[in-house]
């Protein structure tokens, strides 16, 4: 969900009334650091406490409007000596609101957390105890980064400054943006995670002749079948449990502006024919209504999987594909964009000069950067040019802290034998009762296990992992045996 919490003082500003304050979610498990928070933000902050991860989830649910704030402590029950609980919830804040600004504030503040919890889409780190005047002002600082973005008032309004890169891939793209913005069939957008698809949807709106009117934003992933139905469509009073007065839809409150589906890959099988419908005759019911309503918002999809080979396993409506796809644009990874790292990382400069140092780069550390794949695309060198300028202001990075940064290569190099997993594969296609199906049920056993793991019980970003829908994981979890986690 979209948040306009941020906007809303600047509104309220204008029409001389008192401004509301601007909603806050605080995670931390400590009653004391928690209360004490509290009590220093309450005046310039709404502020909503949380203890867990599942009390986070329930809690934004709850909400009327997404916070558009996060303070997050990394040290999470059930294990809040470890950061891994901290780092699951970033991520499941981001895919809640992916325009949620998240500042972790905690004592794990070692180089690597800092490191990975900025990776993971936080944009700040504090660590405890902190000064509340600093706590304050970083909060409000990057409220104020909100506003802008929210209001298109930062350089990059327009199409040219947004999409950024001189390389034939990015010159192709915002090529297609323009000749699409005015069109009013769907757009599929394609690409990996973290190259630039929704800015791509939001140049596809701000070029339209919708810009007026509502852009909103849904994560497909981020919910239950059951809620992202409700998000969509709306649900009258009574529909589901908790749902205790008539609410609107994405379709409704996007008006005659744009709906952006992120992750549309996701979108559970039941759901796709009520969608595909929409598409097709503009038709909708809130849950638990009978009473037709009309959907006039436009729609622009994203997807980092293979879409056809998800309609080929089943797992994705051939139908919904095609009409999605009518017009498709294709945002090129990183890698494949030659020198644009470098317009990108001036870019990045320029936009969090207020809160980052400059730097330069040695010629080695040049290289270094030059040569990397970027497996976390534009958003991984966004997360690089904030660190260096966090620890080394106004200093030469070199190549050896350049290479701190980068994450480490995991795969072996294209084709690039290995030769004593050659030898173990001999051995065991020569033992005494080999069968292969035994072997590939072992080894899909290890997989979904490491999935489950670095998704830390997610089930959903586990299946993303696998390449799979979530219902189909499901399905492997009971063929082989594995008890599905309690989310």
């Amino acid at each position: 969900m979209a948040s306009g919490a941020a906007l809303k003082p600047l509104r309220e500003a204008r029409s001389g009334r008192a401004a509301p304050r601007p909603a806050l979610i605080l995670i931390d498990d400590d009653p004391l650091i928690a209360d004490a928070l509290s009590f220093l933000l309450a005046p310039q902050f709404e502020v909503h406490c949380a203890g867990t991860r599942t009390q986070a989830r329930a809690l934004l649910q709850a909400l009327p409007v997404s916070p558009a704030l996060a303070l997050v402590d990394l040290g999470l029950p059930p294990k809040p000596h470890a950061p891994d609980e901290g780092f699951a919830l970033i991520t499941e804040l981001l895919a809640f609101n992916r325009k949620m600004k998240i500042l972790v504030l905690s004592g794990q503040n070692n180089r690597l957390n800092i490191q990975h919890a900025l990776t993971l889409g936080a944009v700040d780190f504090l660590p405890k105890p902190c000064d509340g005047d600093l706590l304050i002002a970083r909060l409000k600082h990057q409220l104020m980064l909100l506003d802008a973005e929210q209001l298109g008032t930062r350089p990059g309004r327009h199409t040219a400054e947004l999409l950024i890169g001189s390389s034939a891939g990015m010159a192709t793209l915002r090529a297609l943006v323009e000749q699409f913005a005015n069109s009013p069939f769907p757009v599929l957008i394609e690409g990996e995670s973290g190259g630039g698809k929704e800015l791509v949807a939001q140049c596809l709106h701000r070029e339209s002749r919708r810009a007026q009117a509502p852009l909103l934003a849904l994560n497909c992933a981020a919910f239950t079948p059951e809620l992202l139905e409700a998000q969509l469509f709306g649900a009258a009073r009574g529909a589901y449990t908790g749902a205790d007065r008539a609410r609107a839809g994405f379709f409704e409150e996007a008006g005659q502006g744009t709906l952006f589906l992120d992750e549309v890959g996701e979108m559970p099988l039941e759901l796709q024919s009520r969608f595909l419908r929409v598409l097709e005759d503009g038709e909708y019911y809130r849950v638990g209504e009978t009473q037709a309503r009309r959907a006039a918002a436009r729609i622009v999809a994203a997807t980092n999987r293979d879409l056809r080979d998800a309609v080929r396993r089943g797992e994705f409506r051939a139908d919904l594909f095609h009409r999605l796809s009518v017009l498709t644009v294709s945002v090129p990874p990183l890698r494949s964009r030659g020198d644009d790292w470098r317009e990108l990382l001036a870019h990045f400069q320029r936009q969090y000069a207020a809160t980052v140092s400059p730097f330069t780069l040695s010629a080695d550390a040049e290289a270094l950067l030059a040569d990397y794949a970027f497996p976390g695309n534009v958003r991984e060198l966004r997360n690089i040019v904030i660190r260096l300028g966090t620890k080394y202001p106004g200093a030469t990075v070199g190549a050896a802290a350049m290479a701190q940064e980068l994450e480490p290569q995991l795969v072996a190099p294209a084709g690039e034998v290995d030769l004593a997993a050659t030898d173990a594969l001999r051995a065991r296609l020569l033992a005494t009762g080999f069968r292969l199906d035994d072997e590939l049920a072992a080894l899909e056993r290890q997989y979904v296990t490491i999935a489950l793991t670095l998704a830390h019980g997610n089930l959903t970003r586990a299946a993303r992992l696998l390449g799979v829908n979530r219902t189909t994981l499901y399905g492997k979890l009971a063929r082989l045996g594995l008890n599905p986690p309690q989310e």
